[in-house]
């Protein structure tokens, strides 16, 4: 134990002198900055997630975007925050398809202004059902 726990007289610990003991707390903070660091964000990831030709299940999510650069095609969904996903099993196909814009839209007319008279051509996400069973009979036949 320390000396200045321990009485000088009798040896004896008191509780007195342990009240007594001094504390003593920081005052600032210690060490690093309180800035964010740059380039220390988490990334968003966004884009394919899903490669042309892959097999996918119901509900695999196929790409993310911020403004709709892919399209929903044939069993494919497009979620609230430009996700789109798969409504069915099956295989993928991306295909290049023209684009029939809405033009009256104020989000089309922001990034496509100037280009009404252009053919516009985007991608498209479509999943392939895989072909059902013919195990089944009609009622009629049995």
């Amino acid at each position: 134990m320390s000396l200045q726990l321990i009485s000088k007289t009798t040896g004896i610990l008191k509780t007195s002198e342990l009240l007594a003991v001094p504390l003593r707390f920081a005052s600032k903070k210690t060490g690093g900055s309180t800035r964010n660091p740059k380039g220390h964000a988490r990334p968003k990831h966004r884009g394919w997630k899903v490669q042309d030709g892959h097999y996918v299940s119901a509900g695999t999510i196929l790409a993310t975007q911020l403004t709709p650069r892919f399209h929903p095609g044939l069993n494919v969904g497009f979620g609230k925050n430009g996700t789109l996903f798969a409504l069915e099993h099956g295989k993928v196909l991306v295909t290049c398809e023209k684009t029939d814009l809405n033009w009256d839209h104020t989000w089309v007319q922001r990034h496509y202004a100037g280009r009404q008279d252009q053919t516009i051509y985007k991608k498209y996400f479509n999943v392939i059902p895989e072909k059902q069973h013919q195990r089944f009979k009609l009622i009629d036949e049995i």
